[in-house]
Order: C-alpha cells, then sequence, then structure tokens
C-alpha cells in the first residue's frame, strides 16, 4: 500500500483510525529526505551494538517490507548508516523507519530509499549489548510494540503503525475523510468560509458539543 499511489497521508490514516476505533499508533519521527513516503509490512529489528541483527532481518525480509530499528530511542548514538540503507534498498525493501539516531545522512539523502528517525549523530553504536530473544520478532518504537502482523506508514508527519488485517478497511475510512476534507478545502478558496459549510453560528447557539452538531449537520471535519 504505496501513500503516493493511494493519493493518502498519514493525517487520513490516523482520522481513520479514531473514526473505527483503533488505537493510533504514531512516533514522531523525520524523514531523512524531506517530501519521501513509505509503507510496508514491519520488519521489526532490535538493535544491541551491532548491525548483524539488521542484515539477519533483510535476509528474512519480503520485498516491499520496512526494516523498522528499535534502539530504546536513544541520541546518544547513531545505530543505522548508510551501508545498512543501501542493504535494504538492494534487497528491495520499501524503507527503514529508525526509533533512535542514523548517520551518514549525506550518502543516505544519495541512496534514496525513504528513511525516518529521531535525528542525526555522527557517533555509532557506543557499546555491546545482548541481543534480546524478541530481536528479530518485535519492536519497540515509543509506546507501541510492531510485529510482521503491522503496516507501517511514513510521511512528513512522521509515522503511524495499522494492523495488516485492519489495513483495507482503513484505507477505505481514510478516503472518504480526504474527499471530504478536499471539497470543504476547495469551497474555502472559492470564497466559503469552514464556518459557513459547518454553520457555526448555529452551533454557537445550539448547546451542542461540536462533534454533537457535525453529526447533525453531515459534516467531517473531526467526525
Amino acid at each position: 500500500m504505496d501513500l503516493a499511489e493511494l493519493d493518502l497521508t498519514t493525517a487520513h490514516l490516523a482520522d481513520a483510525c479514531i473514526r473505527a476505533n483503533i488505537p493510533v499508533r504514531t512516533a514522531t519521527l523525520t524523514p531523512v529526505i524531506p517530501g519521501t513516503r513509505t509503507s510496508g509490512r514491519v520488519l521489526p529489528a532490535r538493535h544491541a551494538g551491532s548491525v548483524d541483527v539488521f542484515l539477519e532481518a533483510i535476509d528474512r525480509s519480503r520485498p516491499g517490507d520496512v526494516l523498522v530499528v528499535d534502539n530504546d530511542g536513544r541520541t546518544d548514538e547513531a545505530c543505522v548508516g548508510d551501508l545498512v540503507v543501501l542493504e535494504a534498498k538492494a534487497a528491495g525493501l520499501a524503507g527503514v523507519v529508525i526509533w533512535g539516531l542514523h548517520r551518514d545522512t549525506h550518502d543516505i539523502r544519495a541512496i534514496g530509499l525513504p528513511a525516518f528517525s529521531l535525528g542525526a549523530n555522527p557517533t555509532g553504536p557506543l557499546s555491546l549489548r545482548d541481543r534480546a530473544p524478541e530481536a528479530l520478532s518485535t519492536a519497540e518504537v515509543g509506546q507501541w510494540t510492531v510485529t510482521a502482523d503491522d503496516i507501517v506508514f511514513g510521511d512528513d508527519d512522521g509515522v503511524l503503525f495499522v494492523p495488516a488485517a485492519e489495513a483495507d478497511a482503513l484505507v477505505a475510512k481514510a478516503r472518504s475523510i480526504r474527499d471530504v476534507e478536499r471539497a470543504q478545502a476547495d469551497r474555502v478558496r472559492q470564497g466559503e468560509s469552514l464556518r459557513s459549510q459547518l454553520r457555526f453560528d448555529e452551533y454557537l447557539a445550539s448547546g451542542l458539543t461540536f462533534r454533537e452538531h457535525l453529526r447533525k449537520i453531515g459534516g467531517a471535519v473531526e467526525e
């Protein structure tokens, strides 16, 4: 599921999760190449101070997977550099998501594979740690635990994880949200304010909550 081909954003999908009562599992990660997007099955790998876990994960991968690296959100070391990103691209992966830092920014941008991280740091791994038993089966990204049963989407707003089993339904909801919001935006550009479209004066006098008002008039900015 390619965000660009779907013409969707992570914001559309996050709103779809809210409407479907599915936990909104997001992380504020930044694309190394601004404007790039990624999506694919989660390929988890927990960093323990050595790149071998990434190579092992890539060796098990399927084309279109996204390598999701768990380095505990550390900001004192980078755990992914250009060689890992290049290897991921050569294996047909769709991107790399890092709960931690990257380095070799210039070279990663030249490679062109979408990569997301908390930022950059020239320092590589500072120590070798014991590998967790679940190093290749789960990854922690912020407060979320993700597995190969999840799909990750990433763009300039960050990354979002959704259950693979729910992805088609969420995409359908996201498309509906996108279409309504684009129609509303077009009407604003044509001179009809959003307040007018949503009959905001009626809301102020109604005593209803804003969401109750939206349900009443069929609006769909938050509802």
